[in-house]
């Protein structure tokens, strides 16, 4: 009777836990890298074989594990991902460009000049801005789950829907101010 009413209270602890916190998915980094990797390989035959023999070995289980458990944790907790940091050099249609990740923002220095940028994500304030010659410019501040408010270019702000519909209007008055001040 003891062993039934501790397991019984052990799951009820284990219950009421899950429900009283805050969710988190997490953003399952090592898995979409290696997924990312995985679809650059060659040919969508040669992605595809790969992909199955990664099943078969439990190369994806394991990565999906050790971001269940491991990676998204950390995450979780610290609030910060340990497998978004590092760099990488990409190639665009007018040069090179080096992009630096440090967690928190990204550092992108063109191979081309040397000019570089800073996008900054503050997550107290939900906002990404971009810090270029020591000036802090706000992009964009998530509202909610799907709307964000975004500077205009007369110093108002308007509230946009995260969808094709709301780019496109956020589009529309970016050109027009643009086009009005000249």
């Amino acid at each position: 009777m003891r062993k039934f009413i501790l397991k019984s209270m052990c799951l009820i602890l284990l219950g009421m836990s899950v429900l009283t916190t805050p969710s988190c998915i997490g953003t399952f980094s090592l898995t979409n890298r290696l997924l990312g990797w995985n679809q650059h390989v060659g040919d969508k035959f040669l992605n595809e074989l790969v992909f199955f023999a990664f099943w078969v070995l439990p190369v994806y289980e394991v990565c999906g594990l050790a971001d269940l458990l491991v990676l998204n944790s950390i995450e979780f907790w610290s609030g910060s991902n340990p497998m978004a940091k590092g760099e990488r050099i990409i190639e665009g249609n007018d040069g090179k460009y080096l992009v630096k990740c440090d967690g928190k923002g990204y550092d992108i220095v063109s191979c081309n000049d040397g000019s570089s940028i800073r996008l900054d994500f503050d997550a107290d304030a939900q906002t990404w801005s971009f810090v270029t010659d020591g000036e802090r410019h706000e992009l964009f501040t998530f509202v909610d789950d799907t709307h964000v408010r975004m500077p205009l270019g007369n110093g108002e702000e308007s509230i946009y829907e995260i969808s094709q519909a709301g780019v496109l209007a956020y589009s529309r008055v970016a050109t027009a101010g643009i086009f009005a001040t000249r």
